[in-house]
């Protein structure tokens, strides 16, 4: 599964993930972690202008899908997490949104 391809469904009534899937769809993205009910990754940059580009790029992917991220911001690294609050745990939409937020950081 391509979560590149992929957009986010309607969050209301969705139910988290299966361990299982969870820890297949986690393979797909590199030094991401799951902390409790919350999929997250800390990215880190050379200076604090870097660091709000890549803030308000990923505020458009959030805004574009309807599901935004909790992000704490400091000077030169953004702590990203993702969580389907209204599914009490882990859903597909998490995963699709990690992925295209790891797709603003790849480098040729």
């Amino acid at each position: 599964m391509n979560l590149l391809e992929l957009s986010c469904t309607p969050q209301h009534g969705q139910s988290p993930l299966a361990d299982n899937t969870v820890k297949q769809l986690l393979s797909s993205l590199p030094e991401w972690q799951i902390a409790g009910i919350e999929l997250n990754k800390t990215y880190r940059f050379a200076n604090y202008h870097e660091t709000m580009a890549f803030v308000n790029a990923l505020a458009w992917i959030a805004h574009q899908e309807d599901h935004h991220p909790d992000l704490s911001v400091h000077y030169n690294r953004v702590v990203v997490n993702f969580s389907t609050h209204d599914a009490g745990g882990l859903t597909l939409n998490d995963f699709i949104c990690a992925a295209k937020t790891e797709a603003l950081i790849k480098r040729p």
